[in-house]
């Protein structure tokens, strides 16, 4: 299976592959998610270590059952042969209706077939209030083209 665009990345693939997974954890949809890795990808999030498929999709359901109306923006932050750097933010609620927003940076190495195989997440959450939220897009689904990245707004 290929999933181009393909390392080694120009600043335009490598920007269209952050949109593309922007997209697909937009949909909080697990299985959609976990197409984008390798069989036996490797990720760290924040203190936790995952190994495959399965695990991703494990994991992505458990997220999403927690992180409600979860709404998330990407940016490249750097990128290099078959690495890419990202920045992101994401806001959700918890069951009480506590708005958060997340704030973090990963790292990604893709396979040949532009496949992640490595994926290292670093994350920091704050409370915050609901009339200080930034996302407001219908969801699930993708960012509007007219929502900026975080350039324009990066805190």
């Amino acid at each position: 299976m290929s999933r181009p665009p393909l390392p080694p990345f120009t600043e335009q693939t490598a920007v269209q592959k952050v949109r593309m997974a922007e997209d697909a954890w937009n949909s909080r949809d697990p299985e959609r998610v976990a197409l984008a890795y390798t069989e036996g990808s490797r990720w760290r999030n924040r203190s936790e270590f995952l190994e495959g498929r399965a695990a991703i999709v494990a994991f992505l359901t458990r997220k999403w059952a927690k992180e409600l109306d979860y709404r998330l923006i990407k940016d490249l932050w750097a990128f290099h042969g078959n690495r890419i750097a990202v920045r992101f933010q994401y806001e959700w609620h918890d069951a009480s209706g506590q708005w958060h927003r997340s704030y973090g940076n990963e790292q990604w190495e893709f396979d040949e077939h532009g496949l992640m195989r490595r994926r290292e997440a670093s994350i920091n959450d704050i409370e915050i209030a609901e009339k200080d939220r930034r996302f407001h897009w219908p969801a699930p689904g993708p960012r509007p083209a007219d929502v900026p990245g975080l350039s324009e707004s990066p805190f």
